[in-house]
């Protein structure tokens, strides 16, 4: 697949120790990229480390509009009393669920007065581009960027002094520019050696940065969405119609690895057979294969399919299944469900993952869906009540 990046521009990932209080980051030396891309109108957020391919991201992230959020880390915000960064982080964070992702800037710091932590009007420009992007708008990054004036923290103007960065690239006038490729190891200039070896801690909140699954998973995940776009649609501007909203927990949060994994551990032979019918068929022909299988150009057969699921042991569809749940894709996924119910989509899925939801999924004596975490509530209701009637 070719992937043509809307905008490039050099960072790294950090880590979050959770275990202390305040949260400890260590952003990784590993010199990397982020760059978005566009594909069947959904932005893809990646990070890859600057000598793997474009097309191998180490954190590909299908975005939702105006689901996603790429901000300045403001470290007194969460804590005063925490230690001062020693570098420039931007946290991408989303409104439907409570993970975060945390990246620091590698391109050199602009701030004359030595405060590493200072956000550039060019680092700022990017943070803002980056945002917009995940919002749904098409920016000129071209000409927004070159139109920056990079002011130094002191605000005194040398321009012998204030070097020109080359840390950034716009492919393209808008959001679906024409460019092909991403930048190389030396595409954007300077010795990536020489970047971001002093580590910069602090405190702050966040999650550790997932690894990308295949690119069969994205393949499930746009699927998804697709069959909800109607859905999404038909709910926009009833939430202010309908009665007060319901402070309901997010399906990603009641379906978390701890609650997931000890289901699969314990499942029966049939359980698991029965889970696995619902992955993508290609995943389960591809487990099969080892990672010098031929590529799955066409939908398996069924008699694929099953030939591949006799082949698995029972350990075997343990890990796959484990695998998929543990998954950034999995957690997507529960992401743009909650998001299509809160939205009034809740009649529709209902219907279509034949769930016994009350009133049909529309408000009592009314003709209007259900919406907010009324909606949530009530899918989960519904899921416990067909299973229930389903084991009659």
């Amino acid at each position: 697949m070719s992937i043509a990046p809307i905008i490039t521009f050099k960072a790294g990932i950090c880590d979050i120790d959770q275990s202390s209080r305040p949260h400890k980051v260590t952003p990784q030396p590993t010199p990397g990229y982020i760059y978005l891309y566009n594909e069947d109108d959904l932005i893809h957020f990646c990070w890859r480390p600057r000598n793997a391919p474009l097309n191998e991201p180490q954190l590909d992230l299908v975005m939702i509009p105006e689901d996603g959020q790429f901000v300045p880390y403001d470290q007194k915000k969460y804590d005063p009393s925490a230690p001062k960064i020693n570098g420039r982080i931007f946290v991408l964070k989303f409104s439907s669920s409570s993970d975060r992702h945390l990246f620091w800037l590698q391109s050199k710091a602009q701030g004359r007065s030595g405060d590493a932590s200072w956000f550039s009007p060019r680092d700022l420009k990017i943070g803002e581009l980056v945002n917009r992007l995940l919002q749904g708008e098409e920016p000129n990054i071209t000409a927004e960027l070159a139109a920056v004036i990079n002011d130094t923290d002191d605000n005194r103007r040398d321009d012998d002094d204030d070097e020109t960065m080359e840390d950034v690239e716009g492919h393209g006038e808008g959001h679906h520019g024409n460019a092909t490729g991403g930048p190389g190891m030396d595409a954007t200039g300077g010795d990536p050696r020489q970047e971001g070896q002093d580590s910069r801690e602090g405190g702050a909140d966040g999650a550790r940065a997932a690894s990308s699954g295949n690119a069969e998973a994205d393949a499930a995940v746009r699927n998804f969405l697709n069959l909800f776009n109607s859905s999404q649609g038909q709910g926009q501007g009833q939430q202010s119609e309908q009665q007060s909203d319901k402070v309901y927990p997010l399906l990603g949060d009641l379906l978390e690895p701890p609650v997931t994994i000890p289901m699969v551990d314990n499942a029966s032979v049939e359980q698991l057979d029965t889970l696995l019918s619902f992955l993508p068929p290609t995943i389960l022909v591809l487990s099969q294969q080892g990672d010098n299988g031929d590529p799955v150009s066409a939908e398996p057969s069924p008699e694929s399919v099953q030939a591949a699921k006799e082949a698995m042991s029972h350990d075997q569809k343990r890990s796959l299944l484990k695998k998929v749940l543990r998954s950034p894709q999995f957690n997507q996924s529960l992401t743009s469900l909650t998001i299509a119910l809160r939205d009034g989509g809740l009649p529709t899925i209902a219907e279509a993952l034949k769930i016994k939801v009350e009133n049909g999924g529309l408000m009592k004596g009314g003709s209007m869906p259900l919406g907010g975490g009324n909606a949530v509530e009530a899918f989960v209701e519904g899921v416990k009540k067909t299973v229930q009637e389903e084991k009659r």
